[in-house]
Order: C-alpha cells, then structure tokens, then sequence
C-alpha cells in the first residue's frame, strides 16, 4: 500500500533450512559459508542469461526461479559475500535480499493508523455511538445523487457521486465492457463475496505467491499456496470492490460495473510484497493482456530507494539499485503490452518534491534505520517508477486527504480515498472514508463481526437482499484513491479500445489522455498553505500543507480529479495512431518455483524488452487507424498522443 504506508517489520525470507541439491562439500573453500539466504538476482542483459547463471553459479548460488522477460531470478545461496561475487565480470548487475518490497496495513497493528485509523480512534467513534453523543445517522456524509439508486448502500457512496458515477452520471451511458479486465496487484481477490463473485475472472487470475508460516500464520493448504480467489487480508477485495463491484441489487457498486475483476496476487496474506512476485505479476499482466493493474503499495525496507548514499554501504546500495531497476523493467514491460499502470501516491502526509531526509529507512530487522540525506535519484517505488500513474487522495468535502502524499512531479491524478477526519467537527467519522466489500472470514477473524454475524464496529455494514449477506468496511488511504483511478481508466479503455481476438486494447498513452481530458480540475485552495485540524481521540492536532502550482498542475489535485462522468461523455472516436495492437498471448500459467540447477521459466517463455520503449516513437500496440462502426463524426476532438518532448510517464508536463 504504498498507498497507505504499511509496513510491519520486513523479515528477510531467507530459508534456514538445509537447501536440496546444496551440501557444505560443494561450496568453493574460499567462500565463507553461513545459513541458505535467497536473493533477486538481476541480469545485465535479460536475452543473455547464460552468462549471468554461469556467475550465479561461481557464486555458489542456485537458481529457483526466473523471469526471463525482465531478466532476474530467485537464488539461494549460503555463501555471505554472494551480494559482492555475483556482480564480478558484469553478467549481472546486482542482488537484493529476497525480502518483502512492499507493504499493506496490518489491521491489527496499532501503528498502521492511517487505513483503518488508530485502534484509540475506532474505540472512541464506538464509545460515542453508544453513549448518544454521536447518533448513527447523524453527521453522516451521505450522497443525495447515491451511485447506483438500484443498490442498497449506494446513499453511502459519496466517493462515486463525486466522480458522477451515478445513475444520471456515467452509469447511463458507460457502465464498462467486460472485454476489459483489470488486474487488482494486491493480497488476493475473496471470488466469494456477492459484489465481487459476477466480475471475477477465474480463468485469467494467478497468485503468485507462497504463504510463509512465520509471518501469514499456518498455511491453510497443504502446498501453502492458495488459490486463486482468495484474500485472507481483506486490502485486495476492498480495491477491487472499488474498481468493478457490479450494479446487481447487493451492497455498493464500482466505479466500472461492468468490467472483470482479475486477482493478480503478488501480497502475502500477511501484507507483505516480495520483489519476486511483483516482477512476476507485472510480467503477467502483459503476457496475459491485461488492460489496467492496480498498484496500492510501495517499496520496503526502503522508504527511498536511493542508488548511491554515502550513508549506506555497499550491499545496501545495491539492494536498492536492483529494486529500482528491477521494478522499472517490469513496468516498462507491462505498459509495452498496453497495460495502464495505476500506483498510490503514499499515506506519509508528505511533500515528495522537497524530502531530504529519510529517518525510516531501512525498516526492516526493527531498530537498525539510520538518516539519510537525501536527492533527487532517490525513489519510492513504485509511485515514482517511469511510467506509473500516481494518484493522491481526497477527502468527502474535496480537500487533499491529510494523510496524502502530494507533488507537483508525481501526483498525475487526484481521486477519492477517504478522509475520516473532513468532517464539520473535525472528528471521526466512519462514513468520511470509503465503503467496500470485506471478506466475511477476515471481518470475524479480526473481530469486527461477532458470532452471531453482527458488525461490531461502526467502521463495518452489514447487508442482506434476497437472502443474500455480505460485509463491507470504511477504510481510507491512496490505496483507495488508487482503484477510483483504475476504474476510470477501464471506462476509458471500453469506450475508446481497439477489439484484438475479441478483447480490447489501448495504448497506455491514450487511456492517461482520456483521463486527461475529462478530469475535474481543481485548484489549490486559497490560501495555498491549508491548515489541518485532527480532533483525535487523544487531543487535537494542527498542521499547514502548502499547495504549490505550475501550469495546469498542482502539488494536491495533480492535473485534477479523475471523473467517470468526465470520461463517458467523451465523444467515442478511434484514435488514429500508427499500426493495428500486437495480439496479446494468452496468458500462461504461473511458474512453479522449483529448487534445481536447471532454472524454471517465469511467466511466459517469451524473451522481453531490454528498456523502456523510447516514448517519442509510437509502441507496438498502438491502436489502429482503420474505421470502425461505432466511429462518430470526425468533427469531433480526437485523442492524439503525447509529443515526442512531453513525457509518457504519467507525469505533468512542465
């Protein structure tokens, strides 16, 4: 979650125990030997593998597994200098300890306050609730436009009448199509909850991850793998609930009802996200066609990544510069294969413009950050990769949620997400944050619904139609600001894609203009420095946050709020843009990872890029310029894609 800041100590995933096929008689006697660690290994070269196994193996490393599109590898070694050897002769660019890269809040953990709020927080909303002091439908943020009228917590979808995702909204006339699918990167997807079941692509969804008994608790299968369809955190399904629920007469509806819902899991149930996996699952989502994938996470141990700190050694600089590089080729590689990639901005209330220090860092074991000085190579992956779409988050009243990251370089788009403190009061209120599904079985684990199936929170809703009972939390953060992005993304890709073997397909480029040219603009407040007032369970807080504009960009609006109103009365013209899409394969089952010296295929067999595609040429899966049916007259505005000296980023212009 990068967008949210989660992170809970990060263990190093290195696997004491003996290693099949590894015995202490086949390490070279001058390597010092310790327990077996695995590492991400990236390649100089992804189309030159054979050189950098033949390096892993001077170093005594084992392959595991390899993804040969973006050229890296799990290894396992026991030799402590690996990091250092493995680099020698050049195959190999460096190693990163196999540990988790990514975060989403522990709903248990008090320190992850900012998505389900402070434990302190959720007690004293309940204690007032129960004394009258706060009635349950008073002060209440509610949407007089609902969303879907037809859906019976629609009223409580204040985030979707925002965007005029409502009846008289984008629901008359773009409800999305089911040719487009969206890949929700994150703990997994509960196939099982009734506004999630009739969008949910089994076929295409892949888990990509293995549970760990330290840190996800006993592995409910035997194989510790789940299937696909399976969330046993909760963040994913409330992501994907946000992107594509269905308009059906249950709970609430998404952004994009219409459209399928694919689980690409790349989280531990824990919340955790493994370098490996997400390299995995980006590489996927273009193989497999993907349109659009959801990114509500970011990079641990290191807040900021940053390639060359004096402060940090050797092996720390290069963890960081393989995570880096790592991420940016995958995400290079998904957007080649027209995937849209949406990121969270971050929950650290912080100006990413002007950081220059980082106390945080590394997160994980506990106790061993130190500060940092910072510049300007240093990132937070991936709300600062090349080509990821940013999004910050907004509060039910408009302003800049008070825990959003904000920037003038990387905040693209502004979307809802939450803010449980925008109130009249400036107290708590569950209904100022947003509504979506929660798996049953995590909401009674955790406690938030008791043994005979009532919520006892106010943070959860319970509804029953028909017979029909499902669950649904408020939560708040960029990770819900996130999926509000994508599902506009998704209308856009309905309405504008190309059909390729009866899916549809659209250039990156496109989808981010689309989004562009329908966003709901907005200013920074006046005065630009806004002050914060938290009356928090312990006391009242007060801070200013400055707005800073250039052009037609702003530090907490991005270039506006995405709006799928915005989107579905854009008139529904073809870009013209150079030769028809590549066809996407179909996408291939996950690699199961296997200790041999023999390395097994990462997603796809297919070799991939190298780079980045060079933004001022037009990609191979640009959309054709042939005439379509639907084509309205050309009189009317058409997309056109960015100039060759604006950047493809995701990124303002300027």
């Amino acid at each position: 979650m990068h967008g949210l800041r989660l992170k809970l100590g990060v263990f190093a995933v290195a696997a004491l125990v003996p290693v099949a096929g590894m015995s202490l008689a086949s390490v070279k006697p001058d390597h010092r030997v310790g327990a077996p660690v695995d590492y991400v290994v990236l390649y100089k070269d992804p189309h030159s593998a054979r050189a950098a196994r033949a390096a892993i193996s001077a170093a005594d490393g084992k392959v595991l597994e390899e993804n040969r599109d973006v050229g890296t590898a799990v290894v396992r070694s026991t030799n402590l200098d690996f990091t250092k050897q493995v680099a020698r002769g050049g195959a190999v660019l460096g190693a990163a300890h196999q540990r988790p890269i990514g975060r989403v809040p522990d709903t248990r953990a008090a320190r992850e306050a900012v998505e389900r709020l402070a434990p302190a927080e959720r007690a004293a909303v309940l204690a007032r609730l129960r004394s009258g002091a706060l009635h349950p439908n008073a002060n209440r943020v509610r949407s007089d436009a609902g969303s879907a009228k037809a859906e019976p917590l629609g009223s409580r979808q204040w985030d979707m009448a925002m965007m005029q995702a409502t009846d008289t909204g984008s629901y008359a006339t773009e409800l999305g199509d089911p040719r487009v699918r969206v890949g929700v990167v994150d703990t997994g997807v509960d196939s099982s909850h009734p506004d999630i079941a009739p969008n949910f692509d089994a076929a295409d969804s892949r888990n990509f991850v293995t549970d760990n008994p330290v840190t996800d608790g006993p592995c409910p299968e035997q194989s510790c793998t789940d299937p696909v369809g399976v969330d046993n955190n909760g963040h994913g399904t409330h992501v994907a609930s946000v992107i594509g629920a269905p308009i059906n007469g249950l709970g609430i509806a998404g952004v994009a009802p219409n459209v399928r819902l694919v689980d690409v899991r790349a989280g531990q149930s824990s919340g955790f996200f493994l370098l490996q996996p997400v390299i995995n699952a980006l590489t996927y989502a273009g193989d497999a066609g993907l349109n659009v994938v959801n990114l509500s996470f970011y990079v641990d141990p290191w807040l900021f990544n940053c390639p060359n700190n004096p402060k940090d050694d050797a092996a720390a600089q290069t963890e960081q510069r393989t995570t880096i590089e790592a991420i940016q080729r995958a995400v290079s590689y998904a957007r080649d294969h027209n995937v849209t990639v949406i990121s969270a901005l971050g929950n650290e209330s912080t100006d990413m413009d002007h950081v220059t220090l980082d106390p945080k860092s590394p997160d994980y074991p506990p106790g061993h950050s130190y500060p940092r000085t910072l510049d300007s190579s240093c990132l937070t992956v991936p709300a600062e990769t090349t080509g990821v779409v940013s999004i910050g988050a907004l509060g039910p009243s408009g302003r800049k949620a008070y825990y959003s990251n904000y920037s003038l370089k990387y905040n693209r788009f502004s979307a809802p997400g939450g803010d449980a403190f925008d109130t009249p009061d400036a107290r708590v209120d569950p209904t100022a944050q947003i509504l979506g599904a929660y798996p049953e079985k995590v909401a009674r684990s955790v406690g938030d619904v008791d043994g005979n199936g009532t919520p006892t929170t106010p943070f959860v809703v319970k509804d029953c139609e028909n017979g029909t009972c499902a669950y649904y939390q408020y939560l708040q953060g960029t990770s819900m600001a996130a999926p509000h992005a994508s599902g506009v993304a998704a209308l856009a890709i309905s309405r504008f894609g190309t059909v390729v073997n009866d899916r549809l397909v659209l250039d990156p480029r496109l989808t981010e203009e689309a989004m562009l040219l329908s966003v709901d603009r907005r200013s920074c407040p006046r005065p630009a420095a806004y002050r914060y007032t938290l009356k928090q369970a312990d006391g009242a807080k007060s801070f200013t946050q400055t707005c800073s504009e250039k052009f037609d960009t702003n530090s907490f609006y991005g270039a506006g709020m995405v709006s799928a109103g915005g989107v579905a009365l854009l008139p529904k013209l073809l870009p013209a843009l150079g030769p028809p899409p590549k066809t996407p394969p179909r996408p291939q089952p996950a690699a199961t990872p296997a200790p041999t010296e023999t390395p097994t295929p990462g997603p796809t067999e297919t070799p991939g890029p190298t780079a980045a595609p060079d933004a001022s040429s037009p990609p191979s899966g640009a959309p054709s310029d042939a005439p379509q049916p639907n084509a309205e007259p050309s009189t009317a505005p058409t997309l056109s894609p960015p100039q060759d000296d604006a950047p493809s980023t995701g990124q303002p212009t300027g």
